[in-house]
């Protein structure tokens, strides 16, 4: 499949490590303006296929397009159409940072007579306009993870693909970054690897998820939001009782304690213990002060797609 705005296709893409099947028939579509989550728990896969992704680890089987150009047959072609982080940024800690990127570009294949502006252009959208001329050991691992997303864009792909960005940062840096993704989703086509959640609800468009090799969702935030559910009711007390207590009130099938006075309550579908639980509040005194529908957490969607065999 190919299109003017279709800027990565991998189909079926497997990776076999003798008797060990790392990845298998993983399909994968990316198309120009859009941020793709990446996720799976530790051992799903998601490193190897972002490895075959990359050029950087041959598949067993499959193949992979960058912007309509194969990766195997015509490896610097495709390869010159990507930007990549992993986890662990690739820097020369005792270069400054402007030598670095240089570097960087250089090896990019950015004409000679562009790099300089290349480079501004990529310390001006990281941030790190200020730190040209510092040494990359100096500087905090928020900067240096920074620099590691500056080498990725400093030859403007189409295609950016980041490897965990955030992990290690602070709050403040983690914003920092999620902001410069949003912005590299104007213009490029970015697959974000990750294990935080909100992370992929803050700056992706869509989102597929990796079990033990397999691909076992693929579809838009809205669509994976979709798949939670009313998990019951959940009640926050001043004056908690036993858990026995409220157990008792009719309708009421179980008792999850949540801490700090809140409770999950669970109920059979025909039931609606709701008035009962009001009730016994007011006159046992509890202190009611929030009555909602326990909603299904996006945690513990993932948690429920990424557990037990994946679909073959």
């Amino acid at each position: 499949m190919t299109g003017p705005d279709l800027t990565v296709f991998a189909e079926k893409l497997s990776r076999q490590y003798r008797a060990h099947a790392a990845v298998r028939d993983v399909n994968l579509e990316l198309r120009r303006g859009e941020v793709l989550g990446f996720l799976g728990p530790n051992g799903a896969g998601k490193s190897t296929t972002m490895r075959m992704l990359t050029g950087n680890l041959a598949p067993s089987a499959g193949s992979v397009r960058i912007c309509g150009i194969d990766l195997t047959t015509r490896p610097v072609a495709a390869k010159m159409k990507l930007g990549y982080l992993p986890e662990t940024p690739p820097l020369y800690r005792d270069l400054t940072v402007d030598e670095f990127l240089q570097l960087a570009a250089r090896l990019h294949r950015v004409a000679a007579t562009r790099v300089g502006q290349a480079v501004d252009r990529a310390k001006q959208r990281c941030g790190l306009s200020e730190v040209g001329r510092r040494i990359i050991a100096t500087l905090s691992k928020g900067y240096q993870q920074r620099i590691g997303i500056a080498q990725a864009i400093v030859h403007e792909p189409p295609v950016v693909i980041l490897d965990e960005p955030t992990v290690g940062l602070d709050p403040n840096q983690i914003r920092e970054i999620r902001e410069l993704i949003r912005e590299l989703g104007r213009e490029a086509s970015v697959i974000l690897s990750t294990h935080i959640l909100p992370e992929v609800e803050a700056v992706c468009d869509r989102v597929q998820i990796m079990h033990r090799g397999h691909a076992v969702f693929s579809g838009s935030i809205a669509s994976l939001k979709q798949l939670r559910r009313v998990g019951g009711i959940e009640i926050a007390l001043r004056t908690p009782p036993a858990p026995t207590d409220i157990a008792d009130i009719p309708g009421v099938a179980g008792v999850d304690v949540l801490g700090d006075g809140v409770f999950r309550i669970c109920h059979e579908p025909s039931a609606d213990p709701t008035d009962a639980i009001l009730g016994r509040a007011v006159e046992r005194r509890w202190g009611l002060f929030r009555l909602t529908s326990a909603e299904t957490s996006l945690e513990q969607v993932f948690s429920e797609l990424t557990q037990g065999d994946a679909a073959a």
